[in-house]
C-alpha cells in the first residue's frame, strides 16, 4: 500500500492511505503524516485540512497494544471518496498476519462500495509450503477452497484457485470494480517460473474482471518484473 502511495505521489497525486481492518503503524518513511482519532468526523476534517500540505496522509481510529492501528469505517471512505481535495484512497482491506497466502474468512475482506480497483496479492513463496496454520493463514479455509488436504503442499494451481474462487481473495469486491492480481516475491528461486504458471491459470479460469496479473517484488527498487494480460 505504501509503495503504491509513493508511486502515486511522484506522479503528482494527493493520496490517503488507510485500512478497514488493522495495519501495523507505518514508519515516517512510509507516510509523511499519520492522524489517529476516534471521531471520524474529526478525522475527515484533519484529512481535508492537511492533504495539500503533506500530499500523502494516513488515517486510523485508534492505536492498539499490538503496535497496530484500527482502521476507519467504509462510511468514512465514502465521504473521502466524494471529496474533490483527495485524488486517491488506498485501503488495506484484508491482511495475512505476515504469511504469504491466506483465504478470507466469512466477514473478510472489508471492501468499501465505492472501490474502483481491487488488487489481490499473494506471495509466490507460499508455493510448496505445507498447508498448516504456521505457514499459511486460515489454512483450513484454503484447504476447503482449493481441495488441497491439510498437510499437503500448496501448489500453483491452488494459488490460482484462491484468486478466481467466488469465496477467494476478491470476495466482496464491487461488481463494477476492476481487478488486478499481484504475485509478489518472484525474486525467490523459481519464483518467476511459478508466477507465470499461476498467472496463466488465473487468466484462463478467472472472470473478465481480472484484467491482468502482475509479477513482482514490492521491496525491490524495480518492483515490477512482468505483466500478463488477458488475450
Amino acid at each position: 500500500m505504501f509503495r503504491l502511495a509513493k508511486e502515486l505521489l511522484l506522479a503528482g497525486e494527493k493520496v490517503v492511505t488507510t485500512t478497514t481492518t488493522k495495519i501495523l503503524e507505518p514508519s515516517s518513511e512510509e507516510t509523511p503524516c499519520l492522524f489517529v482519532h476516534s471521531d471520524e468526523e474529526k478525522l475527515k476534517q484533519l484529512a481535508l485540512q492537511h492533504i495539500d500540505q503533506f500530499r500523502h496522509i494516513t488515517l486510523a481510529r485508534e492505536r492498539l497494544e499490538s503496535r497496530k492501528l484500527n482502521g476507519i469505517s467504509p462510511e468514512l471512505v465514502s465521504l473521502l471518496y466524494n471529496s474533490p481535495e483527495i485524488d486517491m484512497i488506498i485501503i488495506e482491506a484484508d491482511g495475512a498476519a505476515g504469511r504469504p497466502v491466506k483465504a478470507p474468512r466469512e466477514w473478510e475482506p472489508v471492501i468499501p462500495s465505492h472501490t474502483t480497483l481491487v488488487i489481490g496479492l499473494l506471495g509466490v513463496d507460499g508455493v510448496g509450503k505445507e498447508l498448516n496454520e504456521e505457514n499459511l493463514f486460515q489454512a483450513e479455509r484454503i484447504s476447503q477452497l482449493t481441495g488441497i488436504p491439510m498437510g499437503g503442499k500448496m501448489s500453483c494451481e491452488g494459488m490460482a484457485i484462491l484468486m478466481v474462487h467466488p469465496q477467494g481473495i476478491f470476495k466482496g469486491g464491487p461488481h463494477s470494480s476492476r481487478r488486478v492480481t499481484f504475485i509478489n516475491k518472484v525474486d525467490v528461486p523459481e519464483g518467476l517460473i511459478w508466477g507465470r504458471e499461476i498467472g496463466k491459470e488465473i487468466l484462463k479460469k478467472g472472470s473478465p474482471q481480472i484484467e491482468r496479473v502482475i509479477l513482482g517484488q514490492l521491496k525491490s527498487e524495480l518492483p515490477i518484473a512482468e505483466v500478463m494480460f488477458r488475450k
